[in-house]
């Protein structure tokens, strides 16, 4: 196996460091999961508004944050606002701040397309019965709608978890970084460096999303 340059992945700290930048992909990808889980559910509600504006405003924030490629933003926030504002924030935090934008503008759809597909009936018997807005949203209209929101978005949080690998052309040192590092230290001496070292980060990314797509589908089958 030696012969074959696995061990170029043992060697020294290279496993423990990968480990380390795998930590800094799932920091970012919980804190902007948190947020847009949050902002999410506030959008899609908003994006059902009877208010004609408020639906417009929403969906232009959506289809902007979809039209422009994820890694744009990610520029855009990096070199360009961070230099029209005069500030120093980090990478590691700006990466959240765009994850979240793009994972809130999903979420709200994906909440979006929950609450309206249950039938308009339901929302008007629980406003016949005497229920406030309030009341309906609460008590009828979110807990049906979770069940068939879950599943998407489990799959949404696999998404995000794998575009994480983006943050690296900002600077952020993750897991993808740290593996091209090794790579550079290592290729002269072990030619097949670079196939052990993403082969080992494909391996890292696998058992963290597979769990939780088969986690999905099982929602989805047994709710169905």
């Amino acid at each position: 196996m030696s012969d074959w340059g696995i061990n170029v992945i043992f060697q020294g700290q290279n496993f423990l460091r990968l480990l380390e930048g795998l930590g800094v992909s799932m920091r970012i990808a919980v804190v902007s999961v948190l947020i847009s889980s949050v902002c999410g559910i506030f959008l899609g509600l908003l994006m059902t508004s009877r208010y004609v504006a408020v639906r417009s405003l929403c969906r232009s924030y959506l289809e902007a944050v979809r039209i422009v490629p994820l890694l744009v933003w990610l520029f855009v926030f990096y070199f360009e606002l961070t230099k029209v504002l005069h500030l120093q924030l980090p990478a590691e935090f700006v990466a959240d701040i765009v994850f979240s934008i793009w994972g809130t503008a999903e979420m709200g759809d994906l909440v979006r397309g929950a609450v309206t597909s249950l039938p308009a009936h339901q929302r008007e018997s629980g406003l016949a019965v005497g229920l406030t807005r309030w009341q309906v949203y609460r008590y009828v209209i979110l807990p049906q709608a979770v069940r068939r929101l879950l599943p998407s978005a489990i799959n949404l949080v696999t998404r995000m978890i794998k575009t994480t690998s983006l943050v690296v052309l900002i600077g952020v040192v993750e897991v993808l970084k740290i593996g091209q590092q090794i790579i550079e230290v290592s290729i002269l001496k072990v030619p097949t460096a670079s196939f052990w070292v993403y082969a080992i980060i494909f391996f890292l990314y696998f058992i963290i999303c597979w769990p939780i797509s088969l986690w999905a589908k099982h929602l989805e089958k047994r709710w169905q």
